[in-house]
């Protein structure tokens, strides 16, 4: 197996571009997470205010309501944006081996081959 070499500063132009390329591949989705877990956030506090209000029927009640809400949906907030998060990286990975190896370099996952030669007929 022969492996075909790049000067450094091949490669790197490539990894630049491939990196590029990568991140318009999930444009704003890495925002888009995160907007959506401290919305999450929000709503669980809101919602524990309002439980802590009907059930405390005092201001005491939906403090704690709104402070085991936050916590709450914090928690559910922080889990949906380390989901969306993964998600995300898995797409951009694909999408810079697939750049990468576009253009001739070797990444993890994929080897270059030389098809063999066909058997000679004695």
């Amino acid at each position: 197996m022969s492996i075909l070499y790049k000067p450094f500063e091949v490669f790197a132009e490539d990894d630049q571009v491939c990196r590029q390329f990568a991140q318009q591949q999930i444009g704003q989705g890495a925002a888009n997470a995160q907007n959506q877990g401290l919305g999450t956030a929000v709503a669980g506090t809101a919602i524990g205010t309002a439980a802590g209000a009907l059930i405390g029927r005092s201001g005491g009640g939906a403090a704690t309501g709104a402070g085991v809400g936050l916590i709450a949906g914090s928690a559910i907030g922080a889990g949906e944006t380390d989901r969306s998060s993964r998600g995300l990286q898995r797409r951009y990975d694909i999408a810079y081996e697939q750049c990468m190896y576009s253009k001739g370099n070797q990444v993890p996952g994929y080897v270059y081959q030389n098809t063999p030669p066909p058997p000679r007929n004695r």
